[in-house]
Order: structure tokens, then sequence, then C-alpha cells
């Protein structure tokens, strides 16, 4: 499979700090690369409903859970771009994940071995200089990783809070600039880690 961006945009607002970093490092990647970008505040997921345990999950054929699941598909590369909302992903973000739970249970889908060595990436901004506080968000994207069998490249993170302020970190642009171009090791869980 060719290499191909999904960028899942997970703020509330449009042209955000966590998406500018996003599409900055976005100019990094060959041009020949696609990339498809959906911002989750314009094409809402409706709550995960979990029916593990009464019924099937159906796949949608339409609306929004089916422009995501078709584009989560089709991309070799997943780059969750969420602002650190109260130290962790967004809602909208976090309502995406969940969507996973049930593509993972929808009969004839395969979702995890689809998703096995494919790779994830996230963009944040946050407001504090203290990196540390964002560790719950780099935490959720690292372990849904490891636990799909994912790569994962990590968090490019910046710091802004009013409209725009991510342009004036030096620091992130510059890692936005290699960025996606890093080496991004299979994910591990935490103790996975701590036995090597």
């Amino acid at each position: 499979m060719s290499r191909r961006f999904l960028f899942v945009l997970g703020s509330s607002r449009s042209g955000g700090n966590t998406e500018l970093l996003a599409r900055h490092a976005a100019e990094r990647p060959p041009a020949d690369v696609p990339q498809e970008w959906i911002g989750l505040a314009r094409h809402p997921l409706p709550d995960f409903e979990d029916v593990r345990h009464d019924s099937d999950h159906l796949r949608p054929t339409e609306g929004t859970a089916a422009l995501l699941l078709d584009a989560t598909l089709a991309a070799t590369d997943i780059v969750i771009a969420s602002p650190l909302y109260w130290y962790s992903v967004s809602a909208h973000t976090k309502r995406y994940l969940d969507h996973w739970s049930g593509w993972l249970r929808t009969p004839g889908l395969e979702f995890r071995r689809e998703m096995a060595g494919r790779t994830l990436w996230g963009v944040t901004a946050l407001a504090h200089e203290e990196r540390e506080v964002a560790d719950p968000l780099v935490g959720t994207l690292n372990n849904t990783a490891a636990y799909m069998r994912m790569r994962f490249g990590g968090v490019l993170l910046g710091n802004g809070s009013r409209p725009g302020d991510v342009l004036r970190d030096a620091g992130a642009l510059g890692r936005a600039g290699t960025f996606f171009a890093q080496d991004a090791p299979l994910a591990r869980f935490p103790y996975e880690t701590a036995l090597v």
C-alpha cells in the first residue's frame, strides 16, 4: 500500500494552534503522498453506543461514521491532531477512538488486523511550558497504537493558547519539519517496554 495520510482534526474550532502545527508538519512529506483532512467538529460522530454484549455492530454505510471508517482504512498514516483539553485528547477525538471499538466488533471488517502495521501520529498544542502535562494524551495515543499493533510516531508538541501562538514556537516548528520523516517503531505498552 502506498503511503497515504489521514489528518483527523479534533479541535472544536477550525484554524486553531493544533491545526496550524499539523498543517506546518504536513508540508514536509513528499508532494506525491496523498493527504485527507477531516475536521471532527464539521463532521461530528454520534455518541458511541457499546452493544458488544447485545448484538453485532453493523458496518456504517453512510454519514460521518462511514466517511471516517473508509478514510481510516484507506490511510497508512493516521494523524490525530487534538488540542490538549483537560490534559488529554478532545471529546471529538475520544468519540472517534471510541468508534474504533465498534469497528473492532463489526463482522467481516477485521479492523484490528487491517490497522496492524500502520502508523499513528499525534499533534497537539498546549498552553503549558511543561510538556509533561501532555503525558496522558501521549499515553492514550501510544496505548491505542499498541493495542492495535500499529506503529507510533510520537506526538509533536507545540506551545500556544491564543490563536496563532504556536507559529511563534520556533522549537515546535523546527520539529515539525522532520516529524513525519522520523522512524515510527512498533508501539508497545509501558509495561512491555519496562521488561526490555
